[in-house]
């Protein structure tokens, strides 16, 4: 009787959990599954069942093909510049003996800010007409007209790329160099009286203790960048001419701008196939970089 008493004590704690989960989580899902099959659109009460209609046009759409090849290259260059730049920033952090904890506080933050006023903020720079850094470029002679980092096909997407590697690559940067202060000590001393430089030692003690960590961060940041929404609509919409639609920004234009729920939801769920089939290459990565290490 008490085991029993135990037992739903600790099933009423779990119980809100569990109910703030299928309500976010489980909820949306099933109803994206659901309308996926249907031809169901926000401006008509009525629809119906068409099977795997949607799943087949978007197969057959060139919009869908160019923004998901969009959202590839928004996801690949974002996440290494991400890397490279946290892992260099926690890798000179990890050698700085003073002011440790305020350059850490600096460079944290890009990432502390909220995503719509980076967004907002970045806008207003590089506007075209009167923003500061294409007027300053200007005036100091670099250009001779002011660029259009935001409606130049050849500068846009790699505009957005670098705003996006500045306000990631600070999570980055935090996570690696707290890998980097659980390292023993001795083993870099061992290594210094064995003969070994220092990319040696970087190479065979520094790399393998945070392989792991960077795993995972690659996983989340992996998901994270592919599904970024705000930062590419707040700042471009998707534009000029669709260079910078990516799948999020596409589904949303598809389920919000032309009400065809129906069709957007099955880009979510292509979306989220991907993303799983992407994740379970990583984590199967990972478990055999644990097995190595144990």
């Amino acid at each position: 009787m008490k085991l029993r008493k135990i037992s739903l004590t600790k099933l009423l704690f779990i119980i809100p959990a569990l109910l703030i989960v299928g309500v976010l989580l489980l909820y949306p899902i099933c109803s994206s599954v659901f309308y996926s099959f249907t031809t169901k659109n926000l401006i008509k009460q009525n629809y119906k069942f068409i099977g795997f209609e949607n799943y087949t046009k978007l197969l057959k759409d060139k919009e869908f093909y160019a923004a998901f090849f969009t959202s590839i290259k928004w996801t690949v260059f974002s996440l290494i510049g991400q890397i490279v730049v946290g892992f260099s920033a926690a890798l000179a952090l990890n050698k700085i003996q003073r002011g440790n904890g305020f350059f850490r506080t600096v460079l944290i933050i890009p990432w502390a800010f909220p995503t719509i006023v980076t967004a907002l903020s970045w806008k207003w720079i590089l506007n075209g007409v009167y923003g500061f850094l294409p007027n300053f470029l200007m005036k100091i002679g670099l250009v001779q007209s002011t660029p259009q980092f935001l409606s130049d096909s050849n500068l846009v997407f790699w505009t957005l790329v670098f705003i996006n590697i500045w306000f990631g690559a600070p999570l980055i940067m935090v996570n690696v160099l707290s890998a980097l202060q659980t390292i023993p000590r001795d083993q870099y001393e061992a290594a210094q009286i064995d003969g070994a430089g220092g990319l040696a030692s970087f190479i065979h003690i520094t790399l393998p203790h945070i392989r792991v960590v960077i795993g995972l961060l690659v996983v989340l940041r992996t998901i994270w960048i592919f599904n970024n929404f705000d930062i590419i609509y707040l700042i471009t919409g998707g534009g000029p001419a669709s260079l910078t639609t990516t799948v999020p920004v596409y589904a949303y234009n598809t389920g919000w701008v032309l009400k065809q729920l129906g069709k957007s939801s099955a880009v979510t769920i292509l979306l989220l196939i991907f993303l799983l089939c992407i994740c379970l290459l990583y984590f199967r990565l990972l478990d055999k970089w644990e097995k190595e290490v144990s």
